[in-house]
């Protein structure tokens, strides 16, 4: 009780600015909430041991079976191959390609609303210590008012800025996180498209390339 007292007094003590700081916080707090959940399901999905399977049949010129064992995986690596062997007798590389963008994409998600946070949080903090000076200097010819105003007006803008501080290190930490497991994702589907694409060239098999037409033409791998 004492503390939730002392949140709410210091909020009110932080002038208007404050509103538009809690609304960016609760936009920070969710974001970052639903790419922990998001990147701990895929932990739980990723399948090397499979990837190796896949590997092995591939190796062995059984592309069906690799297509087969790929495709009941909810592995993003996994599910960029299955997508890929589903179309290697007309465009491997594009359907490689297409799928590896639609898993970064996912991964990708929410990394544009921290990044936006990071610098928006210090602004608004920045704004709030000008609007607060300002309260502070309006009062200073008047002697009956000018202690208590100018106290008044020195906190506001400094509890402003330290809240727009402390949600930009919020945002900033996550951020840099998502960022290198969207990174190490990227080389992992990277490294699997090469792998797939060398396996069925030593196999013999021409990699055809499709024209755009019959590109956009595909379905997507959301769709399938």
């Amino acid at each position: 009780m004492i503390l939730a007292n002392v949140v709410l007094n210091t909020f009110s003590r932080g002038g208007p600015i404050m509103w538009p700081l809690l609304l960016v916080a609760l936009i920070a707090i969710v974001t970052v909430l639903e790419r922990i959940f998001w990147w701990s399901m895929v932990r739980l999905r990723r399948q090397g041991s499979r990837v190796s399977e896949v590997y092995s049949l591939l190796k062995n010129g059984q592309v069906e079976e690799a297509a087969k064992l790929a495709r009941a995986s909810k592995d993003p690596v996994m599910k960029m191959i299955w997508w890929g062997l589903s179309h290697h007798d007309t465009s491997l590389q594009n359907a490689l390609q297409m799928a590896a963008g639609f898993e970064l994409k996912q991964a990708g998600r929410g990394l544009a609303v921290l990044d936006t946070i990071v610098t928006l949080g210090p602004l608004l903090g920045l704004l709030g210590t000008v609007t607060g000076i300002m309260n502070a200097f309006h009062f200073v010819g008047n002697e009956e008012l000018a202690a208590v105003k100018v106290s008044g007006g020195i906190a506001e803008a400094l509890i402003a800025t330290a809240m727009g501080l402390a949600l930009a290190i919020f945002a900033l930490i996550p951020f840099n996180y998502f960022g290198r497991k969207l990174a190490n994702l990227q080389f992992d589907l990277e490294t699997s498209a090469t792998n797939v694409e060398l396996l069925l060239l030593s196999q013999g098999r021409e990699l055809r390339f499709a024209s755009p037409a019959a590109y956009h033409a595909e379905a997507s791998p959301a769709a399938s």
